[in-house]
């Protein structure tokens, strides 16, 4: 006879009591081995969207979801680890210049990435648009690469948190994606199992993001840092701002070339501040605090990581992108300065043009998405190209052009324009 079952930790939970541990271990593992239905963890899942759950049971609901699979190892490397993960956003390339410039300054990165769903961009096809490169790894592969290059990024393996890989999809279909207690399990359980030393969060604020408003994006990232730092592993988060799509691209050719651009030392000036702010907290968490990524990104050294990464997964750095049979240039409607741009309505219509997926198992077109030609605060002028929107299919411009519709202010000439700080908050040691 089994200690628990399903129906007795729904209603424990049902009725706002906190889970003991005893019952969390159990039903991970009965829902992972296939013991307790989908219908019944959604029932669980509904109850602690509704009750919520103490840092005490968020800590161990994410331990049991480690435990479920294996956990990986790099105390063999000669460098320490240090990890990024971004809650997500739009034109959000800023894992692509990262990586490679925080591996040049002596720290490795084992950065294992998703695909994109819906109208967040996904790094894993952004970066299978370089022709020849490839996401899945072994982990002899990934050990192996992170020693000779410093830096990997690709899928994470099926062993990785399987408990996550189930219950992910289950939230997806049944209204509980907003229960932060399963975000940050789900997040926290994969980035520790995946055994980085230290750990950077990039918490995104505003309409182009999954939180909207800064005290619920505070709220978890508190507990994001709170369930590393249980967990031994160095963590610290930055809120950062999706109000305003980052850089001026979104896509995923389009967005690999920006991110070769800041790695060449150009580049939109919002990337390059994100990702070197970013930088410095992962060195600072590896104890490399004495390195300057900001001038090492100036050196080229950082460059010179990038094409080793991109070749040792089978990428070719210097191949000619994929570029989209179709273009349309919506023009700015009047002169003044652009005082607004909507990331959802950017992100929306680079879905709708094929740069991203409804579902998991759709194509993505390599060359689709959005450009645009101003960013909050600059002057623009009537008839001027505003968005240049790629795509292979001249069918999906319509729907594109819907979204982007309300998605832009511009004011007379000389407007006071209200710029919120690229780093909005910092939470953590």
């Amino acid at each position: 006879m089994s200690a628990h079952d399903a129906v007795e930790v729904i209603i424990a939970k049902r009725d706002g009591q906190q889970l003991s541990e005893s019952q969390i271990d159990w039903v991970i593992d009965a829902y992972t081995r296939g013991d307790v239905a989908d219908e019944q963890m959604s029932a669980l899942a509904m109850a602690i969207l509704l009750n919520g759950m103490e840092r005490s049971e968020i800590s161990r609901w994410t331990a049991a979801m480690i435990a479920s699979g294996e956990r990986m190892d790099f105390s063999s490397l000669s460098r320490p680890t240090s990890d990024k993960h971004s809650t997500g956003g739009v034109g959000d390339k800023i894992t692509l210049p990262l990586a490679p410039l925080v591996a040049a300054c002596g720290v490795a990165v084992p950065q294992l990435s998703g695909r994109g769903l819906g109208h967040t961009g996904g790094t894993l096809d952004k970066l299978e648009s370089i022709p020849g490169w490839r996401a899945a790894l072994t982990n002899a592969e990934m050990l192996a690469q992170l020693e000779s290059v410093g830096a990997v990024i690709c899928a994470a393996g099926d062993g990785l948190a399987p408990a996550d890989k189930k219950l992910y999809a289950l939230r997806d279909v049944t209204g509980t994606v907003e229960a932060i207690p399963l975000i940050a399990s789900s997040i926290m359980s994969k980035k520790i199992a995946e055994g980085t030393g230290s750990l950077v969060l990039d918490v995104k604020v505003g309409t182009g993001a999954f939180m909207k408003d800064v005290a619920r994006a505070r709220e978890l990232a508190e507990v994001m840092v709170g369930l590393g730092t249980d967990a031994g592993v160095r963590t610290v988060a930055l809120l950062t701002d999706m109000a305003t799509p980052l850089g001026l691209t979104a896509g995923n050719a389009i967005e690999v070339t920006e991110s070769v651009e800041v790695l060449a030392g150009g580049g939109p000036a919002d990337v390059v501040e994100l990702t070197v702010a970013l930088a410095r907290e992962m060195l600072a968490g590896a104890g490399r605090d004495d390195v300057d990524p900001a001038e090492v990104l100036a050196s080229g050294r950082a460059m010179d990581t990038w094409k080793a990464m991109i070749r040792a997964q089978d990428g070719d750095p210097d191949a000619a992108l994929p570029v989209a049979r179709e273009s349309h240039v919506v023009t700015a409607p009047a002169s003044g300065v652009l005082t607004r741009l909507d990331a959802m309505a950017v992100g929306l219509a680079a879905w709708r043009l094929g740069a991203g997926r409804a579902r998991k198992e759709d194509p993505v077109q390599a060359g689709a998405g959005v450009v645009w030609h101003a960013r909050p605060g600059d002057a623009v002028t009537e008839g001027a190209p505003l968005f240049t929107l790629l795509t292979d299919e001249p069918a999906r411009f319509e729907r594109a052009l819907a979204s982007l519709d309300g998605g832009y202010d511009i004011a007379p000439a000389g407007s006071p324009v209200e710029l919120t700080p690229l780093v909005i908050d910092r939470v953590g040691a």
